[in-house]
Parts: C-alpha cells; structure tokens; sequence
C-alpha cells in the first residue's frame, strides 16, 4: 500500500478546477478532430482524391455506440500521452495550474498514468467526482493538486527543516 501525505490532500484541486480541466480538454480534443477534418477535406479538394472524405462519411455512419466507443479510446490516448509528456499535465491543467502526482508525493510512472486514464473509460466515471475523489483517482493512487500551493507549503516546510543547518559557501 503506498504511503498517503497529508500535504497532497490539502492541496487537492477543486471541483470547480476539477471541471474546468476536463471542460478545456473536451474543447481542445473537439478542436483537434475539427482541425483534422477541415485539414482532411482541404487535402480532398486540392488533390482531388476524397480520402478523407469518404473515410469520414464512412465514421458518420457508425452507429452511436461505436462513437462513443472510438472517441472515448482516442481521448484516452490524448489524456495519457498529454499527461505523460508533460510530466502530470493536459492543457486544462495548464490552463488551472493543477498537476497529477501520487499520493504520496511522487511523479506517477508511464504505468501509473496508463492505469489512471484507462479507468476513464468504465462508465459513469465522470459522475464518480460527486463523491470524494473520482474513481480513476481514487482505484490509481493519484490525486490533482494545484501546484502554486503545494509548492508554496513544501518550500516553507523545506525552509522550516533547514533552520540550524549549517550552510557551505
């Protein structure tokens, strides 16, 4: 069982931050299918092919599941690679200033990010952050925090612990 610091519950985003997050990524993620598809159609009219035309007539015409199905796995993808490169992070939590580390303090490792976003993906997920923590939180070890005051308390408490070191010039 990892070890659970009270520093990182203190710090836990908001609902509110928690909303704005996954409010910015949807629009992002919209953003980038709309580009992709104006991208693709522009590329049809100057080469003259259709592609990417018929490819996305073909998508329109799967049923509602499949959608949701195929989005849901791509936006799995978007999230865990955003997150992983970026070290805890996905433009809405840029945008918020909050950042995924596990509850005891550390980076998540590519597994721990892989087994948080996956959990995305069982339903009514979403509707889990009306308890405690969401589902892909709570069954992953992660928590959001918002860094500007996680940062701030760990430097004091790092300053606090320094008092009567003595320092070499």
């Amino acid at each position: 069982m990892r070890k659970y610091l009270q520093i990182i519950d203190r710090h836990r985003a908001t609902k509110g931050m928690r909303f704005a997050n996954i409010l910015v990524d949807r629009i992002a993620f919209n953003l980038i299918f709309f580009a992709l598809g104006l991208a693709g159609g522009i590329l049809d009219g100057i080469f003259g092919m259709y592609y990417f035309t018929k490819f996305f007539d073909q998508l329109a015409e799967l049923g509602r599941v499949a959608d949701i199905i195929i989005t849901s796995v791509i936006f799995f993808f978007y999230i865990f690679l955003m997150e992983y490169f970026t070290k805890g992070r996905s433009l809405g939590k840029f945008v918020t200033g909050t950042k995924v580390l596990m509850t005891d303090g550390t980076e998540p490792t590519v597994k721990d990010y892989f087994n948080r976003n996956i959990i995305r993906l069982v339903p009514f997920d979403a509707l889990s952050f009306f308890g405690e923590n969401g589902w892909h939180d709570s069954w992953s070890d992660t928590r959001v925090i918002n860094i500007r005051n996680y940062e701030v308390e760990r430097q004091s408490k790092n300053e606090i612990d320094a008092i009567g070191v003595k320092e070499i010039a």
